[in-house]
């Protein structure tokens, strides 16, 4: 059965590891009443501070490729080790009711979503690609760094993923390169407003 999500957008926001899309895709939640964030299925444990239904659904491996078997994912990859997938009715559902959904996923899955595009109008007029990343890899390094999380043996490892992950950036309809939060924020709204003014989309008034 075909989909029709009307005028809803459907953001992806990929970034290498420590590039800044969490704190984005946060600010533009926070300013953007409509727009609302899928949340992503994922095998690795949560960090401190992190809820389940919040931050991510984390599951069990067995219980992630069961999901993967019966075809709920809309797409899936893995990445560090860990699996990470989005349920296909945690977008569907949200982009039938209107709302632009922002989906924070690496290269991988965002290939995964453009290639489905092909099979799927409705799903390419709704999809916006986003590529952020800061200005360098030693800027890049040292967010790492700075954020705590990581061993300096797993963040070289990072950093090596980083660097192919960049190279994808083509792939996007946008490119964002990261400088301060505020700016990022403002060009990734500038972003939504542009997309929502495409001729695609716009509804304009009937004809006399």
């Amino acid at each position: 059965m075909a989909e029709h999500f009307g005028d809803a957008l459907l953001v992806i926001l990929s970034a290498p590891s420590g590039g800044g899309k969490t704190t984005v895709c946060e600010k533009i939640i926070e300013t953007n009443p409509n727009v609302v964030r899928a949340i992503t299925c994922t095998t690795r444990p949560p960090r401190e501070g992190e809820s389940n239904g919040i931050d991510y659904y984390f599951l069990a491996e067995g219980s992630f490729l069961n999901r993967v078997q019966a075809g709920e994912f809309l797409e899936y990859a893995t990445v560090h080790g860990n699996h990470y997938g989005t349920l296909r009715s945690e977008v569907f559902d949200r982009l039938h009711k209107g709302h632009d959904v922002l989906l924070s996923i690496d290269v991988q899955g965002a290939a995964t979503l453009r290639a489905k595009t092909h099979h799927d109008p409705e799903l390419r007029r709704a999809l916006v690609t986003v590529f952020i990343t800061p200005p360098s890899i030693a800027v890049l390094a040292e967010r790492l760094q700075k954020r705590g999380t990581d061993s300096p043996l797993v963040i070289e490892k990072r950093l090596g993923v980083a660097r192919r992950e960049i190279a994808e950036w083509v792939n996007y309809d946008y490119l964002i390169l990261s400088s301060s939060i505020s700016e990022d924020v403002r060009r990734m709204q500038a972003i939504l407003t542009a997309e929502k003014l495409r001729q695609v989309r716009a509804r304009p008034p009937m004809s006399e």
